[in-house]
């Protein structure tokens, strides 16, 4: 099993720059793809950013290239996103999710999930 605690959320105002953390117990994750997840009051939970078990590869969602950057430490069980330039339509809670599979932004394939953590950004 491995459980998965998110943190860093908070409110910030249109432009300003946050970074989640993603802090990994009970089995090491360094074998698994970290996704970043965000789902928004009513609206279905969207892919955010992926990151390879070894780092080298990323994917993101289209509404935050250039934006988000994921990046993680293996040695500390850690995945960070850090967001910049930060929009009111980034506003949502998001989770961060552990998966044996590559890259993927499905949502199912991903077998561990923390609670989340609320990001809002205010206009």
């Amino acid at each position: 099993q491995v459980q998965l605690v998110e943190s860093g959320g908070g409110l910030v105002q249109a432009g300003d720059s946050l970074r989640l953390s993603c802090a990994a117990s009970g089995r090491t994750i360094s074998s698994y793809t970290i996704g970043w997840f965000r789902q928004a009051p009513g609206k279905e939970r969207q892919f955010v950013a992926g990151i390879w078990w070894s780092g080298g590869s990323a994917r993101y969602a289209d509404s935050v290239t250039g934006r988000f950057t994921i990046s993680r430490d293996n040695a500390k069980n850690t995945v960070y996103l850090q967001m910049n330039s930060l929009k009111p339509e980034d506003t949502a809670v998001y989770y961060c999710a552990a998966g044996r599979t590559y890259l993927t932004g499905i949502a199912a394939d991903y077998a561990y999930w923390g609670q989340g953590t609320q990001v809002t950004v205010s206009s």
